[in-house]
């Protein structure tokens, strides 16, 4: 019997299947997806998580950022950082990164889907394997959850679609454009390339959503897109509970709000450090305060965010008011990097 099967393999579940590994349990990672794994997601990470994914070994290639610029049709502010850059990185260059790691450890992963799970008292077993304890990083959509029953309704339906261009970023920040449809986030991945992502309620393409945002538009006029438009959501993922017996939830899996504060990584690798050492000292059940302690302050201020976001009167001075107050824009901004 091993020490914890990891059911997914994106940024959670490989991060969790390493820590655990470093700290000397055995693990095998269930994952059905061959090769790098794309996502539609903004592609920055922020500087603790980029120390973080130091101390395990894993060393993404990217370009560096060193804050955040919002912007409106009006106003432009910019929160630069403190404690060192960002990385902005490919999603697939991140998970091969993370999948070199995984065979320097020599952690197996089973190309396989998890299927029906089975508990009691001492083991867990899913897919052939049987296990001390289960880390289910299967997604936004965990069907792991869905079958534990440990889910909830979505909330605003928001989405996100992501696209790449070919051109030099014409920034070292990641820049954020609001407009009434949502926001466009801007986050320069290589030397030649940016990856924008669009967060909104509203239906259509990208291109048509583009269209509210007139500023990136000019900015992207002459760049070639390079890659195909990929989406993501229902975003909102309320979750009852992170525990159910051996078995432990975490990544998106684990709850999402929003992704406004471009957090979602960061959080992944804090709560995955969490779990592991529940598992390590087998007390699964103190992985509930753990989770919620150390994600407190990004969901607090993701939820608020998306509270006046989703306000018609307060969403128009979302902006004006950080440009108003830059040091407490910057603060804030400093704080969640």
């Amino acid at each position: 019997m091993i020490d914890l099967l990891v059911a997914g393999c994106g940024p959670a579940g490989a991060t969790t299947a390493i820590r655990a590994a470093l700290a000397g349990l055995s693990v095998v990672v269930l994952e059905p997806r061959t090769g790098p794994i794309d996502k539609a997601c903004g592609e920055g990470i922020a500087h603790s998580a980029v120390d973080y994914l130091a101390r395990l070994g894993v060393h993404p290639s990217g370009r560096p950022f060193h804050g955040i610029r919002y912007l409106d049709a009006r106003h432009s502010v910019d929160a630069r950082f403190t404690a060192g850059p960002g990385l902005g990185v490919r999603r697939t260059t991140l998970h091969q990164a993370l999948l070199d790691r995984l065979s320097e450890l020599n952690v197996p992963i089973d190309h396989t889907r998890i299927g029906p799970i089975t508990q009691n008292d001492t083991s867990v077993t899913a897919a052939g394997h049987t296990a001390r304890y289960l880390a289910a990083a299967d997604g936004l959509h965990s069907p792991i959850r869905r079958q534990l029953d440990l889910g909830g309704s979505t909330g605003a339906p928001r989405r996100g679609l992501r696209q790449h261009y070919r051109v030099s970023p014409w920034t070292d920040l990641v820049e954020v454009y609001w407009s009434g449809l949502g926001e466009a986030y801007v986050t320069p991945v290589a030397d030649n390339l940016v990856g924008v992502a669009i967060l909104t309620t509203a239906r259509g393409t990208f291109d048509s959503h583009l269209d509210a945002f007139p500023a990136l538009k000019r900015r992207l006029c002459s760049a070639a897109p390079v890659s195909a438009v990929m989406g993501a959501g229902p975003l909102r993922q309320r979750v009852h509970r992170r525990v159910a017996g051996r078995v432990l939830l975490v990544g998106d899996a684990a709850g999402y709000i929003d992704a406004l504060t471009g957090e979602g990584i960061a959080v992944a690798l804090r709560t995955s450090a969490e779990l592991v050492d529940c598992v390590r000292v087998g007390r699964p059940a103190d992985y509930e305060a753990a989770w919620r302690r150390v994600s407190r302050e990004c969901r607090l201020l993701t939820a608020s965010l998306l509270w006046a976001r989703n306000r018609s009167l307060l969403a128009p001075h979302i902006v004006p008011a950080a440009a108003r107050l830059p040091g407490v824009y910057a603060r804030i901004v400093n704080r969640l990097s």
